[in-house]
């Protein structure tokens, strides 16, 4: 008999709009709908990716999870504790639980901040470790993401880009986090270290038993390190399953789209795939029409898809799809 997984981290109904100045004689509000009662459940120890075009609300999604972002609306359940009404100061005891990596290693580092003061911050809110302690911890910290303990008196503009972002996941896993939201930890690198990035974070996953939520635009890597993917379209989750069943078996005319793009090494076969083009504008995500979003670009678009939103609804075992065709 299988064993029951445990579900670490469940979502439902996610929302978060973001307010839009109008002009100044127009009535009423409008919102930006970044994130539109979006659902999930990430298992302990597993990986959920999350994937679409950009501005489809994957890292509002992720900043969400975390509080970073306010949500306007749904429930977000850690360990069985909703968290989505919690306070900043109530979440303090779960930021050591929840930690996010960014996407820009650049960008994320305080360039005034010597690495030792960079990763051992946390160390110090949290108050998990003084002088000696702290500073073996820290080196500690950077052997583990590859670094050497030595790099502690450096400063950020010392290292490259993929160095950068090793600190910054020394940072994320100061505080024995459990869950990791990775937001496009490998976009701003280059090919060549990107594959070590990555497989870094699943030793690291297995050494420590952490689960994550892996953003991203590259699908291939997705499906290396995922369990589970879910698809995003301008805020809505359009499809949602097992890593494998997902790639073999899209359901939804833009995953289907969105796998068709991946390059294939081999020439002959790059030449006998079919790449699927939309086209059509995308439309707003400042209050967006009715119905399907996907709509205006779908060569199977019914009167139905201009009436009613799609719900996600499961189609076979653990895949999950928001289409009228199904």
């Amino acid at each position: 008999m299988a064993e029951k997984k445990q579900v670490l981290l469940e979502v439902n109904n996610l929302t978060k709009f973001f307010p839009v100045k109008k002009a100044m004689f127009s009535n009423g509000k409008s919102y930006v709908k970044a994130v539109d009662r979006v659902t999930f459940k990430i298992n302990k120890g597993e990986t959920l990716g999350l994937v679409g075009e950009s501005g489809c609300g994957k890292t509002t999604t992720g900043r969400t999870i975390v509080k970073l972002y306010e949500p306007t609306a749904g429930e977000i359940i850690y360990n069985g504790v909703n968290l989505a009404k919690y306070t900043q100061q109530q979440m303090l005891p779960y930021r050591r639980k929840m930690q996010m990596i960014f996407q820009d290693p650049y960008a994320s580092l305080d360039s005034r901040m010597t690495v030792g003061d960079i990763v051992g911050e946390a160390i110090d809110i949290h108050g998990l470790g003084k002088g000696k302690e702290r500073i073996e911890k820290i080196r500690y910290l950077l052997d583990k993401v590859g670094l050497n303990g030595d790099h502690i008196s450096r400063y950020p503009h010392e290292f490259s880009g993929g160095q950068r972002q090793r600190i910054g996941i020394a940072r994320a896993l100061a505080v024995e986090p459990e869950f990791i939201i990775c937001d496009e930890p490998i976009s701003a690198l280059d090919v060549s270290i990107q594959a070590q990035v990555v497989n870094m974070l699943e030793d690291l996953q297995k050494d420590l038993g952490l689960t994550y939520l892996f953003i991203a635009h590259d699908l291939s890597m997705v499906k290396h390190i995922s369990n589970k993917i879910g698809v995003m379209y301008l805020g809505r989750m359009v499809e949602m399953g097992e890593s494998n069943e997902l790639y073999t078996h899209p359901l939804h005319p833009y995953t289907q789209a969105l796998l068709s793009s991946i390059p294939i090494p081999d020439p002959d076969e790059s030449e006998a795939k079919k790449r699927i083009v939309l086209e059509g504008e995308i439309p707003s995500p400042i209050d967006p029409p009715p119905g399907c979003r996907f709509k205006g670009r779908c060569k199977y678009a019914k009167p139905i898809c201009s009436e009613e939103d799609p719900e996600l609804k499961e189609t076979d075992k653990d895949h999950f799809v928001a289409c009228h065709l199904y």
